[in-house]
């Protein structure tokens, strides 16, 4: 039961300040409060879900774990997150400064080198069934999968240069990556993983038929994702797009004075609509309010995002 206070702490932690935002009338969109809920749902429940002792007897139940987590339960946090959610946290220099982790060029090689690292043979039997070492497994999975997946759908600033189609490019990276493995374990003729004989025997499987369905998984997994993601990709960068030209002509009609980069950038940071009210309002404010939008204080009349 130890292992379900950290969950139950970001539970505690999450709906409180989303409950704050509200009160402040900047409520969190419940479509995240409800995605983030899921994701450390999902996350928890590979310790106590009932086919757990399937991870213990097949390759193949252990990386079906390793994806609901590292992918699936990890996307769902970063959509469940938003810069007003964040900013107590990132008051506080050490973690501020942390926010570098989460550039795509930084969150993806220490994404690709957890991967790699734990399914070696040795880590791999090493994190076998009860170990602590399986924990330790599981948690990091999760990190480095929010990690990951923040370049693309968190809300903490990315490089400029790292729009819409550099977002695809590093998703199809990202999948290529996870690719290689998937492929090593599908055609690997030599045992890699030795504490699954027993389990095996059990299921009529021989140690190379289980690794290679688990690959086989890993392959089918990423491409139905990779086509989500991509679907939801091209979608937000048309939306984006839109937006920053209907803010263009707005604020030409009216007559603020603001330029194409700020629009881009508020945009890009999901402010668009506080930033059409702003402009609406019309004068320096809306330039103001965008600065102030942009470093974490959206304002009383925000969305919470």
């Amino acid at each position: 039961m130890l292992e379900l206070i950290p969950f139950t702490i970001a539970v505690v932690i999450y709906w409180h300040r989303a409950m704050t935002l509200s009160w402040d009338g900047r409520p969190v969109p419940l479509w995240r409060q409800i995605s983030f809920g899921f994701g450390l749902f999902l996350a928890a429940s590979m310790l106590f879900n009932p086919w757990g002792y399937l991870a213990e007897e097949l390759v193949i139940a252990h990386m079906v774990e390793h994806l609901l987590i590292g992918d699936i339960a990890s996307l769902f946090i970063v959509l469940g997150l938003t810069r007003s959610l964040l900013q107590p946290v990132l008051a506080i220099p050490f973690f501020n400064r942390l926010q570098v982790l989460t550039s795509p060029v930084v969150a993806f090689p220490l994404w690709a080198i957890n991967m790699f690292f734990w399914h070696i043979p040795a880590m791999y039997d090493g994190a076998y069934g009860g170990a602590a070492l399986h924990g330790v497994e599981h948690a990091s999975f999760l990190l480095f999968g929010c990690l990951m997946w923040m370049p693309v759908f968190g809300p903490l600033p990315t490089p400029k240069w790292f729009g819409p189609g550099w977002k695809v490019v590093y998703v199809i990276i990202v999948r290529f990556t996870a690719a290689i493995l998937g492929n090593v374990l599908m055609w690997t003729q030599v045992t890699l993983y030795h504490n699954y004989a027993a389990g095996q025997a059990k299921w009529g499987l021989t140690a190379v038929q289980d690794q290679s369905t688990a690959g086989v998984i890993m392959m089918v997994e990423g491409t139905f994702l990779i086509l989500g993601v991509l679907a939801w990709t091209f979608f937000e960068a048309a939306k984006q797009s839109m937006q920053k030209q209907e803010l263009i002509d707005l604020a030409f009609d009216r007559g603020v004075d603001i330029d194409e980069e700020r629009i881009e950038r508020a945009v890009k940071a999901g402010h668009g609509d506080l930033l059409e009210k702003r402009i609406r309002a019309g004068g320096n404010g809306a330039a103001a309010g965008e600065e102030a939008m942009l470093v974490g204080d959206p304002g009383p009349n925000a969305d919470g995002r």
